[in-house]
């Protein structure tokens, strides 16, 4: 009879370590743009390091629509075991659900981790557009508001708002044009769909590296590195309208508490992997890897921002 008893307890306690045991197979990283954007770009090689750590593939399941908002919402319908996580930016957490009905609210997911940040917009033009430089592009501008287009990544999104804090404060005015990531904006900008691409650094540089493409303006307080002959918002005398980008993992709401330490273990363990260390600096992504609760505060800071220039634009969601 012990030893009856004694062979159900170790298989019990085997049975719980076998459940215990995660991830046991592939994770699903949803990114809500289409392939080839900032976001995607930067998570599969993330994903790729990330691997073997976690013990298991990270499979990248591009699920794009509005504005990044369609593979936020399949993320917080997702069963919370772990195994489905979303890669995002600032627009579909901070931007959309002040714009947007959006069928997810900001407590309806939980931040994993920052992956990146500090990296700034660039506004860009075709090699024979007829500014050179920034200053001559707001003077091109100002001599003609509202007659040049720029693509973005959506209505009110990321790029959108930093266009609005910047030129609105030189005075000047382009159009924008909404596309559904920065993949399909610089598509449409190489196809002369629109006049300027509007959006981040990594998508736009090999083109401008290619001489397809001139940059004029960054919206960053100083040059960037991977930009140096381009202007800075502090160039143009208004570096206190900087705007960033950021990029980050999330999961949905309920998933156990150890298993997104796992996942977030990696993730930040990938960012610091010199591989990725070289590839930020050469695209200006600056590696993070914050704490899921550094990542929380980021994300409310800047929604509760947001709301505000929202609200004064006037292009808050009409309920």
């Amino acid at each position: 009879m012990l030893k009856r008893v004694v062979f159900v307890a170790l298989l019990t306690a085997g049975a719980a370590q076998a459940q215990e045991r995660f991830p046991a197979r592939p994770i699903e990283l949803i990114v809500p743009t289409p392939a080839g954007g900032g976001v995607d770009i930067v998570v599969r090689l993330l994903g790729g390091l990330a691997e073997p750590t976690l013990g298991q593939k990270v499979v990248i399941s591009n699920k794009p629509g509005g504005g990044g908002a369609v593979g936020v919402a399949q993320l917080t319908q997702a069963k919370p075991d772990g195994y489905t996580m979303a890669a995002v930016w600032n627009a579909p957490l901070t931007i959309l659900p002040h714009t947007l009905s959006v069928p997810y609210a900001l407590d309806d997911y939980l931040p994993i981790t920052q992956l990146t940040g500090g990296t700034p917009f660039v506004f860009c033009a075709k090699a024979d557009f007829p500014a050179k430089g920034g200053r001559e592009f707001v003077e091109l501008l100002r001599a003609n508001p509202g007659k040049y287009t720029y693509g973005n990544d959506g209505v009110a999104g990321s790029v959108q708002l930093a266009a609005e804090r910047a030129f609105g404060k030189l005075g000047v005015r382009m159009r924008p044009v909404p596309f559904g990531g920065a993949g399909e904006t610089v598509k449409n900008f190489l196809g002369g769909h629109v006049d300027v691409y509007g959006g981040t650094i990594p998508t736009i540089l090999e083109f401008v590296r290619g001489g397809q493409a001139k940059c004029l303006v960054v919206t960053a307080p100083q040059r960037t590195p991977s930009l140096p002959d381009t202007a800075s918002l502090g160039d143009l005398g208004i570096p206190d309208t900087a705007s960033e980008l950021w990029r980050g993992i999330i999961a949905p709401k309920g998933v156990p508490a150890e298993r997104a330490a796992v996942i977030e273990k990696a993730f930040r363990q990938a960012t610091q992997h010199p591989k990725f260390l070289e590839f930020g600096a050469s695209r200006s992504e600056a590696a993070v890897g914050s704490s899921a609760a550094e990542f929380a505060k980021t994300i409310r800071a800047e929604y509760d921002a947001n709301a505000e220039i929202i609200k004064r634009l006037g292009l808050g969601r009409k309920n």
